[in-house]
């Protein structure tokens, strides 16, 4: 699977941390996916399927089929697809393992940036009240403590 993950990077043009950023997991995560540290969770799976929804799963998770589903009515449905005959680099491009986020790319991806309004509400609450103290002797005995109300 590390391998298809690579191809979906490759094909997309992306660095390792523009795509970890893109289905919205730590730079450290895909590295060690790629690196053969951890296999990718299903969340993950789903995260690059969700970003990525023209990849066939099949694909994805096992390497059947082809890496892009054909959509019917269109005219020129294999001008996309890949076979995974060399997923090592089926698409001629250098692999990286740079996760680095000054080589990320300087283009903006959509050029609309949600705000997110922070707001931080203080609750009053009263003051804890001592309402008993214990001391416990070496000889096993104890001695309770009350203090008087006001």
């Amino acid at each position: 699977m590390k391998d298809r993950i690579l191809q979906i990077i490759q094909e997309e043009l992306l660095t390792n941390a523009e795509f970890a950023e893109k289905i919205g997991i730590s730079t450290s995560s895909l590295s060690h996916i790629l690196t053969e540290r951890n296999k990718p969770s299903l969340e993950v799976v789903m995260r690059i399927h969700k970003a990525y929804p023209s990849i066939n799963l099949n694909w994805l998770l096992y390497g059947e089929g082809e890496m892009k589903v054909v959509e019917e009515g269109t005219t020129d449905g294999n001008s996309r697809l890949y076979s995974n005959e060399n997923p090592e680099n089926a698409s001629g491009y250098p692999v990286r393992f740079d996760f680095r986020k000054e080589n990320a790319s300087s283009t903006p991806g959509n050029g609309m940036q949600n705000t997110v309004k922070e707001e931080i509400k203080y609750i009053e609450k009263p003051h804890p009240k001592i309402v008993e103290i214990r001391i416990f002797f070496d000889n096993g005995t104890y001695q309770v403590f009350r203090p008087e109300k006001s």
